[in-house]
């Protein structure tokens, strides 16, 4: 990573470069919504594309100069229909949010009713949440997982369809570890003549990849992001229906944005060209594979997963058995330069900023090349640490086999 201009313009800026990559090299990252872009990702982010305006779409702009921004944005749309089978794309969304901001003015009037997965059982903030636009502007009802079993229960889920009549019908989550039935759900929504909206922001590369069930022809709508474990820049997309196509468009612009960020237009283009290589599927297979190690070996280890076990890249681990909180977790596991985030378990009697459960992922270690072995590494160091936090001299070994770990598979 070259930053020699960087270094002598704003070296306050540079130094926090520095250190945010050797960040990144000396620890390991188990948070399920990151992972490290390539570095020709990295390259087009950084373009000279960042310098166009170029508000409008492609044929039909309203600056001059974006033959090159249109030939961008085409690319990237192309290869989003190849690798999802979409009727049609829009890559222009700043944000998985944005996306899904988009799909609701598109369709609903302030006060309609959304019935979507509570964020305390592991939905998303912009899919209903109090304190989000989503929840300010609409009604929502919730549905989640079952106390026994930590599974959705679609047939809760029909029984709220059908007492309430949503208007639209959202399917996705932010901590849910188990495979989403996208045509149970699209059944339940033609019941009720709901929208039928995806967020596959956390799985879309999994998908992708075809190694989980895909939304598509179930939903009417598809959101995601593009970063997590698609691995591309930080930036949101919407997949939809023919039918939409206008709809959604005049809402991402002129409706809810300006100008597009061509240069992350580009880094996306990139993205999915890397998704559609065989090497890409070879990576999320080995993504759920390791997944599915770490949370059988925490297990072992005396850990309660939510739901049992893991379909997908992520797990949701309930410490209360461990008598610590998942905020007193992701500190003692920071120290040992283990990066993870607390999270709310389904039916936790502690609040959003302590919380009984942490969320582990495995997109960011399987990109750095780890492997079964190393699951079964970590899940033994993350349990050491759980349990001698306060030991000095036994947490600076486990740092130790942090750092061993580290140097064996670098980035970047």
């Amino acid at each position: 990573m070259y930053l020699e201009n960087l270094k002598t313009t704003d070296p306050e800026v540079y130094e926090a470069i520095q250190n945010e990559i050797a960040r990144e090299r000396r620890n390991i990252v188990l948070i399920a919504s990151e992972n490290y872009a390539s570095r020709s990702v990295l390259e087009v982010q950084g373009s000279v594309f960042t310098n166009k305006y170029a508000e409008g779409y492609p044929g039909r702009r309203y600056y001059g100069g974006c033959e090159y921004a249109d030939l961008i944005e085409n690319l990237a749309t192309q290869r989003a229909k190849q690798l999802f089978g979409a009727e049609h794309v829009n890559v222009q969304p700043h944000s998985g949010s944005q996306a899904n901001m988009a799909v609701f003015f598109s369709v609903l009037k302030p006060g309609d009713t959304i019935l979507s997965m509570s964020l305390s059982h592991g939905g998303h903030l912009s899919h209903g949440a109090s304190v989000n636009f989503s929840g300010t502007f609409y009604k929502p009802v919730f549905y989640g997982v079952s106390r026994d079993t930590g599974y959705i229960d679609y047939n809760e889920v029909r029984r709220l369809a059908l007492e309430h009549k949503p208007k639209l019908i959202l399917v996705g989550a932010s901590a849910y570890s188990r495979s989403l039935d996208f045509e149970v759900f699209s059944g339940i929504a033609k019941e009720v003549g709901a929208y039928l909206m995806a967020d596959i922001a956390h799985i879309a590369g999994l998908v992708a990849a075809g190694l989980h069930p895909s939304p598509f022809p179930h939903a009417d709508f598809v959101t995601t992001t593009t970063h997590k474990t698609l691995r591309g820049p930080r930036g949101g997309m919407i997949m939809c229906k023919a039918e939409y196509a206008k709809a959604v468009d005049k809402m991402i612009f002129p409706g809810i944005q300006g100008g597009p960020l061509v240069h992350v237009i580009a880094a996306k283009a990139v993205a999915l060209k890397e998704a559609l290589s065989p090497q890409f599927k070879e990576y999320q297979g080995m993504v759920i594979k390791n997944a599915q190690r770490l949370a059988a070996e925490l297990t072992k280890q005396g850990f309660k997963i939510i739901s049992g076990g893991t379909d997908n890249h992520m797990m949701l681990v309930d410490l209360t058995i461990k008598n610590i909180t998942g905020k007193e977790t992701e500190e003692a596991l920071g120290r040992a330069r283990i990066t993870v985030n607390k999270n709310v378990i389904p039916f936790d009697e502690r609040p959003p900023t302590v919380t009984s459960g942490i969320r582990l992922g495995t997109p960011c270690v399987t990109t750095r090349g780890m492997g079964e072995a190393e699951m079964v590494e970590i899940a033994d160091i993350l349990s050491s640490v759980i349990q001698n936090n306060t030991d000095t001299g036994t947490m600076n070994a486990l740092t130790q086999r942090v750092d061993a770990l580290c140097e064996k598979f670098p980035i970047y």
